[in-house]
């Protein structure tokens, strides 16, 4: 089984301002050194993307090209692979119980599980407490 990071792990990797830096770098470090596979997740990246470049979000946002490169960095490496949602992602999200409907902010959350379910991930690095609703995942806070 193989890990993934959350968007807010990725942003406190690249964001000097936060407290969190320098423990979200050396997490990424070591999970790009491997030897354990780290799967990442389009809906995660492109979120990185949307959220590292705007200047509604951070006094200092990326620039666009700054950000894919950060992107790039990470898939350059053989311990890290991307994968988007395939043909059973759906019939897994439609399947997922946290004993409430899913709707609004838990969306998200839910497709990244409903991935993670469907490509056999079964740790997500993150300090979204939405994530704890979900079963068959490990949730880690690399923060706490």
């Amino acid at each position: 089984m193989s890990a993934t990071v959350d968007v807010n792990v990725l942003l406190h990797a690249t964001d000097t301002d936060t407290p969190e830096h320098a423990q979200a770098q050396r997490l990424i470090r070591r999970l790009r050194a491997g030897p354990a596979l780290t799967t990442l997740f389009w809906p995660v990246l492109l979120s990185y993307l949307r959220i590292a470049t705007n200047p509604r979000v951070y006094d200092r946002p990326l620039a666009p090209a700054d950000a894919i490169m950060v992107i790039d960095g990470l898939l350059a490496v053989s311990a890290v692979r991307v994968v988007g949602e395939d043909a059973n992602t759906w019939s897994t999200y439609k399947h997922l119980d946290i004993g409430q409907p899913i709707r609004g902010d838990l969306v998200p959350d839910a497709v990244i599980v409903a991935m993670m379910l469907t490509h056999g991930v079964s740790t997500i690095y993150t300090r979204d407490r939405g994530f704890r609703r979900f079963d068959g995942i490990r949730v880690v806070d690399p923060f706490a």
